[in-house]
């Protein structure tokens, strides 16, 4: 299997070779072996970073959250919850080719509408982008994707 290189640490995923010849990796949060796209290969790697690099811990990370948003359902990337199981971020991932633009951060905002988080995280695998949502609904980018205990307080 050949996917592209990211900017994030390299991720020792588990890979496996269906014999219909789809390859599947395995994602521990789900518990399920899931067929490898290049946006799960980037939400793998990325949450990996998270957990190995950021000092997220696992229980607190979660992975295809569903929401309620005007009488529809969504799928959240990533929802990092609190110590509290409070929602506190939202990560939303693309795949490599797919510029992070506007649009993608406006999807995300509106996910907010629902899970109201104070950080909101956007990556593509190449390039990664964190914001803080301010009490009056601007955003503040942040130089670098939070530490946990930064994430936290």
């Amino acid at each position: 299997m050949n996917m592209q290189q990211l900017n994030l640490p390299e991720a020792q995923l588990q890979l496996r070779r269906d014999a219909d010849g789809a390859v599947r990796l395995y994602d521990p949060l789900r518990r399920a072996w899931l067929v490898v796209t290049p946006e799960e290969w980037v939400r793998q790697h990325f949450v990996n970073f998270l957990i190995n690099f950021r000092g997220y811990p696992a229980s607190r990370v979660a992975n295809e959250v569903t929401i309620r948003l005007n009488n529809t359902v969504k799928r959240c990337d990533t929802v990092i919850y609190s110590p509290s199981l409070q929602p506190v971020a939202i990560v939303e991932y693309k795949a490599p080719e797919v510029a992070v633009t506007p649009r993608v951060f406006e999807q995300i905002a509106r996910y907010n509408i629902v899970l109201n988080v104070g950080v909101l995280i956007v990556s593509n695998g190449l390039r990664h982008y964190a914001c803080r949502v301010n009490p009056d609904g601007t955003f503040t980018f942040l130089r670098d994707i939070p530490r946990w205990e930064n994430l936290v307080i």
